[in-house]
């Protein structure tokens, strides 16, 4: 008799954020009820087009320039 091995169960992104850092991402932090998911956005028009909607901006920050380390002149 050959037994199947059993693979362990993957977690999903909330339960690795809920382990990780014992964040629960689907309870409300003024309600403590539970959150859903109502929808998965992937289309990048679709999400631009509700950044629109609520006035904000569609792309990133940009962001700060790399810096060497702050002491970096002692070493000079």
């Amino acid at each position: 008799m050959c037994r199947k091995r059993q693979r362990a169960r993957r977690l999903d992104w909330a339960g690795l954020l809920r382990k990780r850092f014992a964040l629960d991402v689907f309870s409300c932090p003024r309600c403590a009820g539970r959150r859903r998911v109502l929808a998965f956005l992937t289309q990048g028009s679709v999400i631009r087009r509700i950044l629109r909607h609520l006035h904000l901006p569609e792309l990133p920050p940009p962001q700060a320039p790399a810096r060497g380390p702050a002491q970096q002149a002692l070493w000079e």
